[in-house]
């Protein structure tokens, strides 16, 4: 009991004082990873090879200019890929609770559902969605 109350006294004094660990914990941490750092540039080998410095892309030999312009239809569909996306998440909450929320809460997801396909329907309208360039 006497440890309980303890620890409730320093929870509510709330010093300064008992944040001098945490800030120890902080330099020795910065300090390990400034010496390793220090360390592993000044031990380490340095054989700096043409293909050591080549650009590496998950194996793939890299051609071309990385900065050349995309095509805009790829934002459009990751743009509307995460917009459904996020949609259909709302979906989940209902799929939870559609006994308790009854006739009203079937109501309120058909609008929903309405007002999601509307916005389907329209991107589909203007062309959203073809590849053709």
């Amino acid at each position: 009991m006497n440890s309980l109350v303890y620890l409730l006294d320093t929870v509510v004094t709330g010093n300064s004082a008992d944040y001098v660990p945490i800030g120890i914990q902080i330099i020795f941490a910065a300090g390990f990873v400034a010496t390793v750092m220090i360390a592993t540039h000044l031990l380490g080998p340095k054989r700096k090879t043409a293909e050591k410095l080549e650009n590496f892309a998950s194996g793939i030999e890299s051609h071309g200019n990385a900065r050349q312009p995309l095509a805009i239809k790829y934002f459009l569909v990751a743009i509307l890929f995460v917009l459904f996306d996020v949609e259909v998440i709302f979906f989940y909450p209902y799929a939870v609770n559609f006994k308790s929320l009854g006739w009203n809460g079937f109501i309120e997801v058909l609008l929903f559902v309405g007002f999601f396909l509307t916005g389907f329907i329209y991107i589909i309208k203007k062309g959203a969605l073809k590849w053709e360039d």
